[in-house]
């Protein structure tokens, strides 16, 4: 008699086809398959020494609760997505404050450069990037993860829904509102030459 769990394929379940996704039982090929991915994605918000953490509990977690993923809803990518964005909510502070270290990082070596048309063109873009890294700091969670997870991670707004748990409508309009917010403060860098 063969005991049969909930994490088990049914028996004459077809296996994965090669070059699909991977098992969610395979953790190997899991990790294979994604973790560049996520490694990118969680780096950018709260870099690379708890990026690597986060993405580590990400497939842990994966894989933990294996039973619970759906390949007929998605994807896997953006399943893997969602459970690194609620790993990287408890390190919101450390984004929070790495995107304020950036932005006035930034700040500060536009006011050291010495002046020519190089420098001058080398201060404008970190003052852009100072003014972006403090517009993101100060933006909701919710449009902050949409934002990042279409620029940065590269996610069709569907599987942004399904990484967060949220309607597409949800999707776009939190991204409607990030980029609003984003290109004034780009607009007022731009005005402030």
């Amino acid at each position: 008699m063969t005991v049969t769990t909930q994490h088990d394929p049914p028996a004459g379940a077809d296996p994965p086809a090669p070059g699909g996704p991977p098992d969610p039982a395979d953790l190997g090929a899991m990790f294979d398959a994604y973790a560049r991915d996520l490694l990118r994605y969680a780096g950018q918000r709260v870099g690379e020494q708890v990026a690597e953490d986060v993405v580590a509990q990400t497939f842990l977690i994966a894989y933990e609760q294996r039973h619970r993923y759906d390949g007929t809803r998605g994807a896997m990518l953006p399943w893997l997505y969602g459970i690194c964005g609620n790993l990287l909510r408890r390190h919101r502070r450390t984004e929070v404050r790495a995107l304020r270290a950036v932005a006035a990082a930034q700040s500060h070596a536009a006011d050291e450069v010495a002046p020519d048309a190089r420098s001058a063109d080398r201060v404008d873009a970190q003052r852009t990037v100072a003014r972006v890294a403090s517009t993101l700091a100060r933006l909701p969670r919710r449009q902050r993860e949409v934002l990042l997870l279409f620029a940065v991670a590269e996610l069709e707004y569907a599987e942004i829904a399904h990484a967060l748990g949220i309607p597409v409508g949800s999707v776009q309009s939190a991204l409607h509102r990030a980029r609003t917010k984003i290109k004034s403060a780009l607009a007022a860098t731009g005005g402030s030459r």
